[in-house]
């Protein structure tokens, strides 16, 4: 597709405040589109645009631009706007930048209110960033005020088949028999914590886990949906946020709480990352068997430490000794995934041991 053609034709369509593009274009002729009124003074440019250009102008004015056809590509699970001319995509677990982008800012600026119109929200300098799931797409926006002068936008698509254990065997994401223990640990109902960096494949592996659970009563907790149910018994509860304070914030620490009335047999927390640390440990004290959670960590000793601290900010009193005993009384395990050359796969599991005076001992299974 010629970029700069279809800019051209797309500026002048804008400047002539009576030109009504709609999708007769894709079919119909320049005389045609004349007869119609739907072009004006477009006359004989026309006669020779490419339909791959009629189709990005037809993007531009009433889809999402250049980023429509990547959001339809199931092979892309993550789009990143930096500014008008810098998207870039995420394919097979490798970041790439699209040859296309915005014609110019103006055609941002109005891509940006179709996505503020299909979240059905708005921002600005007192309400700064988007953060909504819709469907499959977990979308977020930055307003330019907060990062350099330029709207940001990061748009992850969850795929629309649910991944299980079956699917990531096909993908040679693990050893038939580090799968075999992980679905173990899940029958024998022990706890556990999903680990690795961001993109790395936590949501993937909780998805999986949650999948062989059909006898249980799980409750998932999120503050982004992400992870599906699945089964009829099974419900999920979400965190509220609401910048305008109009609304009650509603926390993962009060999720947490509340869905020790659900009467759950396990609870998954999609991302431990605060003082809801504290109400989950204490919570898998007391029962709950199977319960597990996801926590952003590189190593398993990296996630004791980030877990010892994000309880303390729970529970400043207790002594370092006690949250130490805590979490060997209710994590057995640590599953710890990585993105390694662009694909997703287990790196490791480990099996918590006693609890010494420098801290918690760690075992990798060795299958």
């Amino acid at each position: 597709m010629n970029l700069s053609e279809a800019k051209n034709i797309f500026q002048k369509l804008r400047a002539d405040k009576t030109a009504i593009l709609t999708s007769d274009v894709m079919t119909a002729t320049a005389p045609e589109l004349k007869e119609k009124s739907l072009l004006v003074s477009l006359d004989e440019n026309l006669q020779t645009v490419d339909v791959t250009v009629r189709e990005r102008i037809l993007n531009e004015l009433h889809g999402f631009g250049p980023i429509t056809h990547l959001l339809a590509d199931e092979s892309v699970t993550e789009i990143l706007v930096n500014q008008f001319d810098q998207i870039y995509f995420e394919r097979l677990g490798k970041l790439q930048r699209s040859e296309d982008h915005f014609f110019d800012s103006n055609s941002y600026k109005d891509f940006i209110e179709k996505l503020c119109n299909f979240c059905q929200t708005y921002i600005n300098a007192e309400k700064p960033f988007i953060e909504v799931q819709l469907n499959n797409l977990r979308i977020t926006v930055l307003f330019p005020e907060i990062c350099r002068g330029e709207f940001i936008v990061s748009i992850r698509k969850q795929p629309l088949t649910r991944w299980t254990f079956d699917r990531l065997n096909l993908q040679d994401w693990a050893k038939p028999e580090e799968i075999a223990a992980i679905k173990h640990f899940i029958h024998q109902k022990k706890n556990f914590l999903v680990i690795g960096g961001t993109g790395s494949g936590k949501t993937s592996l909780l998805q999986a886990c949650i999948n062989e659970m059909n006898q249980d009563r799980l409750v998932i907790i999120e503050d982004t949906q992400e992870l599906n149910p699945v089964f009829s018994q099974n419900t999920s509860l979400l965190t509220r946020l609401d910048p305008t304070k109009k609304l009650i914030d509603v926390t993962m620490n009060d999720l947490i709480k509340k869905a020790l009335r659900l009467r759950p047999d396990r609870i998954c927390v999609g991302e431990i990352r605060g003082e809801e640390a504290t109400a989950l440990l204490m919570a898998l004290a007391t029962g709950h068997d199977g319960s597990f959670g996801s926590l952003h960590a590189r190593t398993a000793h990296e996630a004791l430490l980030r877990l010892e601290m994000l309880i303390q900010m729970g529970a400043p009193q207790w002594s370092l000794q006690s949250i130490r005993r805590l979490i060997g009384l209710t994590v057995q395990n640590i599953l710890v995934v990585e993105k390694r050359d662009g694909k997703r796969c287990l790196k490791g599991i480990y099996e918590l041991g006693s609890v010494e005076e420098y801290g918690i001992t760690l075992q990798q299974l060795e299958t």
